[in-house]
């Protein structure tokens, strides 16, 4: 049995119920963060936290203490007996009274807890499809919301078309459009020897892993470029890769129909994805 920390009570998943009033619910007033535990540690938590808490700050919810949550996230990794584990954090603006009024009560915070098993993706590399949809950012970096819809119809296409992911494009306010993200990850390619990836700028997500492996390439002196790419540069890489929490680095080996470098992982994808579990 699945157990769900639900407002501060530890539930099964089949008891877990919230408010039919919460402004998660109705409006899609809330953020989540999804986290990893290794051996029954959680990695980088402080990082996901601090961004968890940078969204709620612009949403307007107020937190529980960070270490409140923290322990929440432990006591289910505990409670159901997992020490390698991905867990989702949602904390939603809570319930209210009336439509539209501002939220009555707490926050909602819950914890859903599930094992991993990506079988042999990593050993084969995935594929992925340029998807029709566009993310265009001006000013304020994106939220990890849970308004993910836009995200939800990207995966849907990319899987309906027989892929693993979908990347966005981002377009600028004379519509010129630029590699951003995947509709769940991070997007890196290398070509000549420089790992390359969408800028900031471009309005995609500050993954948690996408800034880690920016940072291994940097200790070991790798080459890396951020920027506004077109689309041709992921087609004509050597090797690319994806990045999120739960899967690490996921080799890329073909986009659109587009092989990547020989179509399986390459060498620096693996040598990066090795150094990030020595990191681990």
């Amino acid at each position: 049995m699945n157990w769900i920390y639900l407002q501060n009570h530890l539930v099964p998943a089949d008891e877990a119920k919230i408010s039919v009033l919460d402004g998660g619910f109705l409006y899609g007033e809330g953020l989540f963060e999804t986290v990893r535990a290794y051996g029954g540690r959680i990695f980088r938590l402080a990082d996901h936290l601090k961004r968890l808490q940078r969204g709620s700050t612009r949403l307007g919810i107020t937190l529980p203490p960070l270490s409140d949550i923290e322990k929440a996230l432990y006591d289910t990794l505990e409670k159901n007996n997992l020490t390698d584990a991905i867990l989702r954090c949602t904390v939603t603006s809570g319930g209210r009274e009336i439509f539209h009024a501002m939220p009555s009560g707490p926050p909602t915070l819950v914890i859903v807890p599930r094992p991993l098993d990506f079988g042999t993706l990593h050993e084969t590399g995935v594929s992925a499809v340029i998807v029709p949809f566009q993310i265009y950012y001006p000013g304020n970096r994106p939220l990890k919301s849970t308004s993910f819809l836009h995200h939800v119809f990207a995966k849907r296409d990319a899987m309906a078309r027989g892929t693993f992911e979908g990347i966005f494009l981002s377009h600028d306010a004379q519509q010129k459009r630029y590699l951003a993200e995947g509709a769940t990850s991070n997007l890196f390619w290398i070509r000549h020897g420089t790992i390359a990836t969408p800028s900031l700028e471009t309005g995609i997500l500050d993954g948690i892993t996408r800034s880690a492996i920016l940072g291994q390439a940097c200790e070991r002196s790798i080459p890396t470029t951020e920027g506004f790419f077109e689309v041709d540069n992921l087609y004509q890489a050597d090797e690319a890769f994806l990045t999120n929490t739960g899967f690490e680095l996921m080799p890329l080996v073909n986009v659109d129909g587009h092989c990547i470098g020989t179509g399986r992982p390459g060498p620096m994808t693996q040598m990066l994805h090795r150094a990030f579990k020595e990191a681990v």
